[in-house]
């Protein structure tokens, strides 16, 4: 239904760590929740969309840049979100949606597999920490 409201998913842009104002392009990007059997595959985007789960208040994801490149070298991130979820009533048919609080002090936590000692995620940054709509971006990455 067209206009209904719906929980949002969380939006990330990606910039260059060099020049931070400048957003940049990420190739063969490979997103895997934790405990998810599929996965979700980007190529040549600077912008992503995430759910996050209702029913907890964290969400983990493994970041895999460069998954299917034969000439450049793949490299995981973990990344955990960290939040409040508020779940607001919208109406009797529809029921509940909900929207999202990252924490101020560890809403974005970076970390790396066993065996893998370098991060392609440079730096993250929150920049609206209410995920109500997805209209705004939410988080910056730079690479």
């Amino acid at each position: 239904m067209e206009g209904t409201p719906t929980t949002p998913r969380l939006i990330i842009e990606f910039y260059s760590d060099e020049n931070t104002t400048v957003r940049k392009l990420v190739a063969n990007l490979k997103v895997q929740g934790e405990g998810a059997n599929t996965t979700l595959d980007f190529d040549q985007v600077d912008t992503i969309e995430l759910p996050l789960k209702t029913n907890e208040n964290f969400t983990n994801y493994s970041l895999n840049i460069n998954s299917s490149s034969t000439t450049s070298v793949n490299n995981t991130d973990l990344i955990r979100f960290n939040y409040t979820v508020n779940d607001i009533y919208v109406s009797r048919a529809c029921g509940f949606k909900s929207n999202f609080i990252l924490n101020l002090a560890n809403g974005v936590e970076r970390t790396n597999p066993a065996g893998d000692a370098e991060f392609w995620i440079k730096n993250v940054e929150i920049v609206k920490t209410n995920v109500e709509t997805e209209e705004d971006v939410h988080i910056k990455m730079y690479f």
